[in-house]
């Protein structure tokens, strides 16, 4: 078959519905509804003639055929991306898609840069096109050495071979308890036992969990894969559990969270700019990668 621009459109909503894990899903990430996502879906099909996923009461289900056409998606899509990057690169212009996958929250952070950084390169050109994909920490980097992002910003106790990881900052995550919680005002004496009784949420987005040995209860009745998960547990007032501080603060200001024994409960995380090592170096991805190191510095 033939591609055209049409088609080109049909397949990123196919790839995004197929990344959101289904069509409702999709709907954020989109910015469309769930109507047209599935009007969308169907034209396609007809299209390839082909049933690419399964969708109904029995949920989202993708089928082989859309499997195939996902993956096929995804490098055509990269090599239109590529295609565009190396013409705007033979005329030094910056014009194109910055992808960026980053961990929650970091918006939060009075350190980060990523929206000076995108401030800037939007000042110097026009001709731009922004996209920015929150994920959990693993995928930061499974998007970059993919091709789905140009750059992740993330942590990383285990470096990927193939991935260049830049040191931006460091991210202090202190130990919370809700005002809800015994803890919040007890004496000093009373403190380690509860702290021996007191659950703690085991969160999946934390990659360093084995490195604190803190002796606390890690009985995984509570599981978190986000920050906003583990605010909910810990404001419940039943869990204990790390946050970072700069996110953490705005419920701190307001007497609902309290450190607990800050000086010995706290770890730090670097957060890191991460780049494919061996990508292909346009004028676009060598100014994104500048400006968020340059953002970074002067924060």
């Amino acid at each position: 078959m033939q591609i055209h621009d049409v088609d080109l459109k049909l397949l990123r909503i196919f790839v995004a519905i197929v990344e959101s894990g289904g069509l409702s899903a999709a709907e954020s990430r989109l910015n469309i509804g769930r109507s047209t996502i599935s009007a969308h879906l169907s034209d396609l099909e007809i299209r390839l003639g082909l049933t690419l996923c399964k969708r109904g009461r029995s949920g989202f289900e993708i089928t082989e055929p859309g499997r195939i056409t996902y993956q096929a998606s995804l490098e055509l899509l990269r090599q239109c991306e590529a295609f565009a990057a190396t013409v705007a690169s033979s005329k030094n212009e910056l014009t194109g898609r910055v992808t960026i996958a980053t961990i929650d929250n970091l918006v939060n952070d009075p350190r980060c840069g990523i929206s000076k950084a995108i401030a800037a390169l939007r000042d110097k050109s026009d001709s731009i096109q922004f996209e920015i994909n929150v994920c959990e920490a693993r995928e930061v980097e499974t998007s970059v050495i993919s091709g789905r992002s140009m750059v992740g910003l993330g942590v990383s106790r285990h470096p990927i071979r193939g991935l260049n990881y830049y040191p931006l900052q460091n991210e202090v995550n202190y130990l919370y308890c809700s005002s809800e919680h015994p803890l919040f005002d007890c004496d000093d004496n009373a403190r380690e036992a509860l702290l021996k009784e007191a659950e703690i949420v085991s969160s999946h987005y934390q990659r360093d969990k084995e490195t604190r040995n803190d002796g606390l209860n890690y009985q995984n009745t509570a599981t978190a894969y986000h920050d906003q998960g583990i605010a909910h547990m810990v404001l419940s007032g039943r869990f204990i559990g790390y946050l970072p501080e700069h996110y953490a603060n705005q419920w701190v200001e307001k007497g609902q969270l309290k450190a607990i024994l800050p000086e010995r409960y706290h770890y730090e995380i670097p957060v890191m700019l991460i780049t494919l090592k061996n990508a292909v170096s346009t004028p676009l991805i060598k100014e994104l990668i500048s400006e968020l190191k340059r953002c970074h510095a002067n924060l």
